[in-house]
C-alpha cells in the first residue's frame, strides 16, 4: 500500500512541477476544471504532497523489508526433484489461510514431509519466520524450542516456560510457519502447539501417520502418487527410461513416492537398465525395496520404513497384519479372518483392526482392510517362510462360494476373493490350493476369461494327479475339457471329458451329479463336432440325472436343458427346443439377478429360435439380452459384440 502511494504522489509532484512549467511557457491564465486550483494556489498543493510523498518513501523500504523472511529454523533443504502435488498444494494453502492449524495424514513414505517442506519453501515470501520440528519423539520437542528460543535472542528460560515465550516472541515475526514432522497422537504433542491468541499468528502444520486429529485441526489426507506423476518422476530422474517401463516400475511399487525415489536412486547409483531394474523388482520385490537410497535421507529406505509402527502394534495386530501381508494388495474382506481368537470378542477385534489404521498401515472401511503392495513387502520380509499360508487356504475355501453356477451371489463374492486366491496358491502343491486353483477357473469360466482360467486348472491338474485323487482328477479333467470347448478346441476337449467320464463312473455313484457335468460337457463337445447322434443321449441323461438329484427348477437343469435345446436347434427341429428354452429361461429369472449373464444367454437363445419359427414378436427379447451382454462383460467382449451381431440379424438393423 505505502509503495503504491510514493508511487502516486510522485507522480503529482512531477504533474504539479510539468503543470507550473507548461502554465509559465503559455502564459495561459486559467486551466480547465480542477487544476486551476494547483495555478491559483501552487504552495499549498505543495506543502501537501512533500509530506505525502515522504511518508510514503519512509514506509515502503520499511514494507518491504517486512515482506521478506526474516529467518528459518532448522528448514530442510529444499528437493530439487519434488513432482506434481499441485492440487494438494492449494488445498493445503487453501485450508491455512482459512484455518490456521492443518494436519497432513498418510502412510508412511507418501511424501507428508516432503510436501510441507515444499509447502514452506514456495510461500517463503508470506511468511516472517518458519520452522522445523522433529515431533517423532515428543519428549524431545522441548529442547528442539529451547534452540529456537536462542535463535530468537530469549535466554536464561526455563523449560515449563520456553514454549509459550517462544510463542510471544513469534509475534514480532508475524505471520510465521512451524512445521513439527512426523508427529504421532496428539495428546504427548498438545504442549507444543499453540493455544488461543498465540495460535492466530501464524499457521502450524502437522504431518503424521496416525489418526485421531481431525478434533486437534483440520485433516488433509495424502494419498500416493497419481500414475501420471509417478511416470513424470521417473523419467525425470532416469533420462532413458520409457514411459511404458515408467507405468511398470509405479505399478510394482504401488506409486508410493518414496520408493519411487528409491528406485531412482538405485538405478543412477548402478547405471541399471530399466527394464533390467522392473525385471528385478518383479521377482525379488521383498529384496529391492531395501536397495537403493536417497541423496538427502541415506538412511531411510522402504523396507525398514514402517518398523517403529509395527512395533507398536498389539500381538494381535501382527498376526493380522501378518495374514494380510501374504493376500493381494487390494480390498480385503475381515470376513476372512473371522476364525482368529481376536475376531471372538467385537471390542477386541475393533481395536485390532483399529490398530492398522490408527497406525497408518492400512485404510479400513466397514468391511474390509486395503494394505499397500509396499507395507505388505516389508512384512513378509521379516516373517518365516511359510507362515500363515495354510490358514489362509483354509479361510478362502471357506468363505469362497462352490457352487459357482448354481448360486446367484457367487460370481460378485468370487470377483473381490480372486485376487486373494491367486496369491496365496503360488508355489504350492496341497490339495487346498487344488481345489481353489479349479474354483477360480470355473469363475473366470464364468466370465469368459478362458485363457487365464486354463493355466490354473492344469496346475490343479497336476498337483491332484500327484497325489492320486482319481475324483479329483475327473473335476479337473472335466473343467479344464470346459475351457478348450469354449477356445473352439473341441478336438482338445474331447478325450478329456471322456477321462472325466470313465473316472467318475469308477469312483462316484451312477447318479451322482458330478457324472451328470462330465455327460452334458461331453454332449455339448460332440455337439461341437458334428456328432449329434452320440451328443443326444447324452445330453437326455445328464438332465434325468440333474432333474433326481435336484429337482425340477433347479439352476443345473437349467443348463442340462439348453443344452439338450441346442442340439435339436443343430437337427434344425426348433420346435422341440423351444420349450426346452422356455423352460431353462423360466428358472433361470427365479433364481438369478435380472441382468445376470445367463438370463442374457438364454433371453439370446429364446430369440433365435422364435426368429427362426417365423415369430415377429423377438426383437424385444434379443435387445435385452444384448444389453445384458454389454452391461456385464463391456461393449468391446467378443461375446457382446456376438450379442450384437444376432440382434441386428434378428431386427435387421
Amino acid at each position: 500500500m505505502w509503495r503504491t502511494l510514493a508511487k502516486v504522489v510522485a507522480a503529482l509532484l512531477v504533474l504539479f512541477v510539468g503543470s507550473l512549467a507548461f502554465n509559465a511557457a503559455s502564459g495561459q491564465s486559467r486551466w480547465p476544471g480542477p487544476l486551476d486550483f494547483v495555478r491559483t494556489h501552487p504552495w499549498v498543493v505543495l506543502v501537501l504532497l512533500i509530506p505525502l510523498a515522504l511518508v510514503g518513501m519512509w514506509q515502503a523500504p520499511r514494507r518491504e523489508r517486512s515482506e521478506a523472511p526474516s529467518a528459518t529454523f532448522r528448514l530442510p533443504p529444499r528437493n530439487g526433484h519434488f513432482t506434481g502435488r499441485e492440487a494438494v498444494m492449494k488445498e493445503l494453502r487453501l485450508q491455512l489461510t482459512s484455518a490456521n492449524d492443518i494436519v497432513i495424514h498418510g502412510l508412511g513414505g507418501v511424501g507428508k514431509t516432503q510436501l510441507a517442506i515444499e509447502y514452506a519453501y514456495r510461500y517463503l515470501p508470506k511468511y516472517r519466520f518458519v520452522a522445523f520440528v522433529d515431533a517423532e519423539h515428543p519428549d524431545l520437542v522441548t529442547t528442539q524450542f529451547a534452540s529456537l528460543a536462542r535463535e530468537l535472542g530469549l535466554t536464561e528460560i526455563g523449560a515449563e516456560q520456553v514454549i509459550p515465550r517462544v510463542y510471544g516472541k513469534l509475534r514480532d515475526r508475524r505471520p510465521w510457519l512451524i512445521i513439527f514432522d512426523n508427529g504421532e497422537k496428539p495428546g504427548p504433542l498438545a504442549h507444543a502447539l499453540p493455544a488461543g491468541d498465540l495460535a492466530g499468528n501464524g499457521h502450524v502444520i502437522v504431518t503424521t501417520r496416525v489418526s485421531g486429529w481431525s478434533s486437534r485441526a483440520g485433516v488433509l489426507d495424502l494419498d500416493v502418487f497419481a500414475r501420471q506423476e509417478s511416470i513424470a518422476l521417473l523419467t525425470r530422474r532416469v533420462p532413458d527410461m520409457s514411459e511404458a517401463v515408467a507405468d511398470q516400475i509405479a505399478e510394482q511399487l504401488g506409486d508410493l513416492p518414496l520408493a519411487l525415489e528409491q528406485a531412482a536412486g538405485y538405478m543412477d547409483y548402478n547405471h541399471t537398465a530399466p527394464e533390467e531394474y522392473l525385471a528385478l523388482l518383479t521377482s525379488r520385490l521383498e529384496e529391492m525395496i531395501a536397495q537403493g537410497e536417497l541423496a538427502d535421507r541415506p538412511a531411510v529406505v522402504v523396507a525398514t520404513l514402517w518398523q517403529m509402527s509395527l512395533r507398536q502394534l498389539p500381538p494381535a495386530s501382527v498376526e493380522l497384519l501378518e495374514l494380510c501381508a501374504l493376500l493381494a494388495p487390494e480390498p480385503i474382506p475381515l470376513g476372512l479372518f473371522e476364525t482368529l481368537p481376536a475376531a471372538a470378542d467385537p471390542l477386541t477385534w475393533d481395536t485390532t483392526v483399529g490398530a492398522l489404521a490408527g497406525l497408518g498401515l492400512a485404510r479400513r472401511t466397514d468391511a474390509h482392510l486395503v494394505v499397500h503392495r509396499l507395507v505388505q513387502a516389508a512384512v513378509r520380509a521379516a516373517m518365516p517362510q511359510g507362515s500363515h499360508r495354510a490358514r489362509l487356504r483354509e479361510a478362502l475355501l471357506s468363505a469362497a462360494p462352490h457352487d459357482i453356477h448354481g448360486d446367484p451371489a457367487a460370481p460378485e463374492r468370487w470377483q473381490e476373493l480372486l485376487p486373494h486366491v491367486l496369491a496365496v496358491t503360488t508355489e504350492d502343491s496341497s490339495p487346498e490350493t487344488a481345489l481353489l486353483l479349479r474354483l477360480a477357473a470355473t469363475y473366470l469360466i464364468q466370465i469368459g476369461d478362458r485363457r487365464l482360467a486354463a493355466p490354473l486348472c492344469e496346475r490343479a491338474l497336476t498337483i491332484n494327479e500327484s497325489l492320486d485323487r482319481d475324483s479329483e482328477i475327473g473335476f479337473d479333467l472335466i473343467t479344464l475339457a470346459q475351457i478348450h470347448r469354449e477356445l473352439d478346441a473341441a478336438d482338445r476337449a474331447l478325450p478329456l471329458a471322456e477321462r472325466a467320464l470313465r473316472l467318475h463312473e469308477s469312483s462316484l455313484p451312477a447318479d451322482s451329479p458330478a457324472i451328470a457335468t462330465d455327460l452334458a460337457t461331453l454332449a455339448r463337445i460332440q455337439r461341437q463336432l458334428g456328432d449329434h447322434a452320440s451328443a443326444l443321449p447324452l445330453a437326455e441323461r445328464a438332465l434325468r440325472i440333474d432333474e433326481a438329484a435336484y429337482g425340477p427348477d433347479n439352476a443345473y437343469v437349467s443348463f442340462d436343458l439348453i443344452a439338450l435345446a441346442s442340439i435339436h436347434v443343430d437337427l434344425g427341429d426348433h420346435a422341440t427346443a423351444l420349450p426346452l428354452i422356455s423352460r431353462a429361461l423360466e428358472i433361470r429369472e427365479a433364481i438369478y439377478a435380472p441382468d445376470h449373464l445367463y438370463i442374457g444367454y438364454a433371453l439370446l437363445f429364446k430369440a433365435q429360435v422364435l426368429h427362426a419359427l417365423g415369430d415377429p414378436t423377438t426383437a424385444p427379447l434379443a435387445q435385452r439380452g444384448a444389453r445384458i451382454h454389454r452391461t456385464q462383460l463391456g461393449a468391446d467382449h467378443p461375446k457382446t459384440e456376438e450379442a450384437f451381431a444376432q440382434l441386428k440379424k434378428i431386427t435387421g438393423r
